[in-house]
């Protein structure tokens, strides 16, 4: 499908709350370099990860675990409040987004401490290999690879195997699909929870969302195609891609466990991420859905004491802790 130079009009307003913030940012530029966009989040999310260490709740450890090229680092982020003696706590395995071309596994992990705080939860997260020069589907294996070794030491770390959700944000959340998908067909860990935040989940943007937001600010459907570009080079688009490395490309999505779903009306993502809720549906998987009017893509990151930012934390806050008290 050719790109689009202009956005398809009419399209969804953006929130009054959020409006001004975006006008500042202005329209995304016409051509994306890796080097540059990898530049500007470091940035953008180095702040925030030294918060996250500065954080004398939490107590965050680096491990070397084996990987399907050598050696994959996760870190452990647990509450520093001792637990009762041999008490397991919840566990979050978190998927870091940044259009798979960007971050670390620190992007987002801010939210880590939230997480202890309220849920006495472990968060762990994984330093998944970055399209350009790791393609394919092994961004995908390399978190299968380490959802593997912790379903495998979940007692040494002290995590409860019935109370374990793995999340992802934006393109984590379609690596946290993708990775579900090879828990079902290859066997790992049970997953109390799915949870697909604003997941970047199809390569082929040919959907009507994907035509509003070409040119919008942060993340638009131009940057967009440049990501999985990235990733899947000439085969972007075609029928030559696996489900694990765009999500929405399985044709069967039976035996996924509970999902939470949310995204923003005003986002590129909007209309393939309702479609892949509608087929969890379809397939008999318990599924929840926010979509957010007038957000664009990051919206809660963009404009975080918006009041629609704030009710999409609490909303996710409220359904991990159902998923971890009497299930979802």
């Amino acid at each position: 499908m050719a790109p689009l130079t202009t956005d398809r009009r009419p399209r969804p307003p953006y929130d009054p709350a959020i409006e001004s913030v975006l006008v500042a940012l202005g329209h995304g530029p016409d051509r994306y370099e890796v080097d540059k966009v990898r530049k500007v989040s470091a940035c953008r999310t180095r702040p925030l990860t030294d918060a996250l260490l500065a954080d004398k709740s939490v107590y965050v450890e680096d491990l070397a675990i084996p990987g399907p090229r050598g050696k994959l680092t996760i870190s452990v982020v647990r509450p520093i409040a001792q637990a009762a003696p041999k008490r397991l706590r919840p566990c979050i395995f978190y998927i870091h987004g940044g259009a798979l071309i960007s971050c670390n596994r620190f992007a987002g992990l801010d939210t880590s401490a939230v997480w202890a705080r309220d849920l006495d939860a472990i968060t762990i997260s994984v330093e998944y290999g970055l399209a350009p020069e790791i393609t394919g589907e092994q961004p995908a294996r390399d978190c299968y690879a380490a959802l593997l070794w912790v379903g495998s030491n979940l007692s040494q770390l002290g995590i409860d195997p019935d109370r374990f959700v793995l999340y992802g944000t934006s393109a984590g959340g379609g690596l946290a699909a993708s990775s579900a998908l090879m828990i079902r067909d290859q066997g790992g860990p049970r997953l109390s929870g799915l949870f697909l935040e604003c997941p970047m989940l199809d390569d082929r943007n040919e959907t009507v969302s994907s035509q509003q937001y070409t040119d919008g600010p942060f993340y638009n459907s131009t940057m967009n195609r440049f990501a999985w570009s990235c990733l899947l080079g000439d085969r972007v688009g075609t029928d030559d891609v696996s489900q694990y490395e765009a999500a929405a490309r399985a044709s069967d999505l039976t035996g996924l466990p509970p999902t939470f779903v949310d995204c923003a009306s005003a986002e590129p993502f909007r209309d393939e991420i309702v479609a892949f809720v509608t087929r969890l549906w379809a397939a008999g998987v318990a599924a929840e859905l926010h979509v957010w009017p007038g957000g664009p893509h990051g919206y809660d990151r963009i404009a975080p004491d918006a009041p629609m930012s704030k009710q999409a934390r609490e909303a996710r806050l409220a359904w991990l802790r159902r998923a971890f008290t009497s299930g979802v």
